[in-house]
């Protein structure tokens, strides 16, 4: 009897990580196959893409559950979620994950389309580069749904080793190469300080499970409050590099600009998910009562993000390099809705969401402008845009406009809802420094509209974007409009994101 216990499987609720299952199984079935039957690069395309629509809608499934358990109880909603996995309760199946998922599984469709015609041109390495991304998507999906602290930093190298590897694919390419080195390196030690991070957590409150780690200090029973805290910052340090929030940016201006034009604004949008996703989870979920004490330090570093970033992105000439430095300003805009904890966390997904979309769409049309495996793009190549590809100019034009937050863009609603939920928290001075930052970005996004429509056209020839280039740069730039129009929806289901 005891013996027939003990072989007993546990109990696994599969829906609860179904996305990931999809996207990993998918990831390993495309490259047996690719080895097996040399399919068409066509077919393997058309293979990753019915995965992200599977675990899709595997995700409105985990959406319809978890709206037909919003009336559950707090006790309730706690035994619902220890037996959504078997390993003590590290995987959740609430709001914020569901919607971590929707926002990963659209940028990643996303960049799929814009950056297909890299694919065509890596030949026999494209298998390889459509398996990196679904692996990359599955690992920053599962940071989003984690309770632990060691399953988030399991998901972060599953996600970030992947696009190390992306980074260098295109192996010709000298460029690709340092840009793979450098962010593997950094990287690494931006993983280190994490770990560090959770060791220190560990020791301070004695757990690594964020909802025994929000019971302890609700107790106020821990003995190491030094030693928390310290654990803490070392925590958002290695976010921050994740996000590219400053100090912790220098390796995104490099890498964006000598990753391959094809991939790189997934690889951007992918990276700021997965970060913001865990640091919201671990934040809001084990320290929403330290937020007096966490809240100086995010409020610092998004300061230092938003006025860098908008200063030295005013005086890039290559693109790529002025939408990496112009991450770094919305990491730091992000970051000015995380510092008002909890309720600012339907804000904070919100802006991420349609940040993500814009800067896909964004690296796209520099892919079109400056060539799939392209180093980078100066701003030249875009004189003169408008009358060359009239496609390219207007989608750009209408994505950089909903960057800097222009009214009747989901940027602008996205901006006012973090700088709403910043100054009702009490940093009144950190909105201030955020309209300054806004102010001097959209400059520089102006300065590109000016030289597409403006200024004469070089003789430089512009390719012309594939059907799904095109389609993914049409969604984009509609995404824009439309939310910025009719926000409410998205409002609506961002305002359910909050972790449990």
């Amino acid at each position: 009897m005891m013996l027939a216990q003990v072989l007993t499987p546990p109990s696994v609720g599969w829906v609860a990580i179904a996305p990931e299952i999809v996207l990993g199984v998918g990831a390993a079935l495309i490259l047996l196959l690719d080895v097996q039957f040399k399919p068409k690069r066509s077919q393997l395309g058309l293979a990753a893409a019915a995965l992200l629509v599977t675990a899709f809608a595997f995700a409105i499934v985990q959406y319809d559950r978890v709206q037909s358990l919003r009336e559950a109880t707090a006790d309730q909603a706690t035994n619902l979620v220890a037996q959504a996995f078997p390993f003590d309760a590290m995987i959740v199946l609430d709001a914020n994950a569901v919607f971590g998922r929707f926002a990963m599984l659209l940028v990643t469709g996303l960049g799929l389309a814009a950056g297909w015609r890299l694919f065509e041109r890596l030949g026999a390495r494209a298998a390889e580069g459509l398996a990196l991304m679904l692996i990359s998507a599955a690992g920053f999906m599962f940071m989003a749904s984690s309770t632990h602290l060691m399953m988030i930093f399991l998901g972060l190298e599953v996600g970030s080793i992947a696009l190390y590897v992306l980074a260098g694919i295109t192996r010709e390419r000298t460029e690709s190469d340092e840009a793979a080195i450098k962010y593997f390196l950094l990287g690494s030690v931006a993983s280190a300080v994490f770990v560090y991070g959770v060791a220190l957590t560990y020791a301070g409150a004695g757990s690594m499970n964020l909802l025994e780690i929000q019971a302890v200090l609700t107790r106020n029973v821990f003995t190491r409050p030094a030693v928390l805290l310290i654990g803490i910052a070392l925590i958002i340090v290695g976010m921050g590099f994740k996000v590219s929030a400053a100090p912790f940016h220098s390796w995104a201006p490099d890498v964006y600009q000598g990753a391959p034009g094809g991939i790189v604004g997934y690889m951007a949008a992918a990276a700021k998910i997965g970060g913001f996703a865990a640091l919201i989870r671990i934040l809001f979920t084990a320290f929403p009562d330290l937020a007096s004490t966490w809240g100086p330090l995010i409020a610092g570093i998004a300061a230092l993000s938003m006025l860098l970033g908008s200063t030295v992105a005013l005086v890039q000439d290559d693109i790529r390099r002025m939408l990496a430095y112009s991450g770094v300003a919305h990491a730091g805009f992000i970051l000015t809705g995380v510092v008002a904890g909890g309720t600012g966390s339907g804000e904070v997904w919100f802006y991420l969401g349609v940040y993500t979309v814009q800067l896909v769409g964004a690296f796209g049309v520099v892919a079109a402008v400056a060539g799939a495996t392209s180093s980078g793009a100066g701003i030249d190549a875009f004189r003169g845009l408008s009358k060359r590809v009239p496609f390219l100019a207007a989608t750009f034009s209408v994505l950089l406009l909903g960057m800097a937050g222009l009214p009747l863009t989901s940027g602008f609603v996205a901006k006012f809802g973090v700088f709403t939920e910043a100054w009702q928290a009490g940093y009144e001075w950190l909105v201030i420094v955020a309209v300054l930052a806004s102010v001097i970005a959209f400059f520089f996004y102006l300065r590109v509209i000016v030289a597409m429509y403006m200024e004469d056209p070089v003789d430089e020839a512009v390719a012309r974007p594939g059907l799904s280039a095109r389609a993914s740069l049409a969604v984009a730039s509609l995404i824009t409009i439309v939310i910025g129009i009719v926000p409410g929806p998205l409002l609506s289901l961002a305002g359910e994101a909050s972790p449990l």
